[in-house]
């Protein structure tokens, strides 16, 4: 195992997911993102190479939620957008002297524990930065960085790129490895598409989910 840590960010359910408002209702929303999470957590849960798991949240059933995976849970930055989180999160860290840290996000259902330890498996001896993106090559959907605070990151839709400028710019040649449950955020309606598209969505809570609400059974043009 390495010294790696998980750090995911994880706002409050309510309100989430407004842009899949055309198809789904508030409760519904709210439902699919405390279940894409469950997904999420299996996953980190099950990768062997992980040190530990840490929450930066202060929602109330995710809290939860990673107690029963014995994950640890952070408020620090809780608040402070999904950059602002991951910050706070790397600086507990850095604070404690761990080796690196793993960020994702808890909207890629699709997530494999394996698809994580490969990533880590790549990961180069420190300073090292470790990148997986998301399907349109826009987002960077899982950070490696070791020591935490090797490169500076800021997370949004056009993050990609700017995140292997800024791992060059502090002298860190980047390691890219493209995995596709990692790639496969959930964000927008066409996204649901992608998604149910993907071999390793089946057998999902999230898939089972959407055929609760119906949408796995709708023509692809129709969601």
């Amino acid at each position: 195992m390495s010294d790696i840590w998980a750090v995911i960010p994880v706002k409050e359910f309510e309100g989430a997911k407004h842009r899949l408002s055309p198809l789904l209702t508030p409760g519904q929303r709210r439902l699919l993102a405390e279940t894409m999470l469950a997904d999420v957590l299996e996953a980190v849960a099950g990768a062997k190479s992980l040190a530990g798991v840490m929450l930066i949240t202060l929602e109330p059933i995710a809290r939860a939620m990673a107690g029963r995976i014995g994950a640890r849970v952070e408020a620090e930055g809780a608040r402070a957008g999904h950059t602002g989180s991951v910050a706070a999160g790397l600086r507990i860290l850095a604070r404690e002297g761990k080796g690196g840290f793993m960020t994702m996000p808890g909207d890629i259902p699709a997530v494999r524990a394996a698809e994580i330890d490969a990533i880590l498996a790549a990961h180069r001896p420190a300073p090292s930065f470790t990148i997986s993106p998301a399907h349109d090559d826009l987002g960077s959907n899982a950070v490696v960085c070791s020591p935490p605070d090797s490169v500076p990151l800021r997370f949004g839709e056009n993050s990609y790129f700017p995140h292997l400028d800024a791992a060059r710019a502090q002298g860190i040649e980047p390691t890219i490895l493209r995995q596709p449950g990692v790639a496969m955020d959930i964000d927008h309606p066409v996204d649901l598409d992608t998604f149910l598209r993907l071999p390793q969505s089946h057998g999902t809570r999230t898939r089972i989910l959407l055929g609760r609400f119906g949408i796995a059974q709708r023509p692809a043009g129709a969601r």
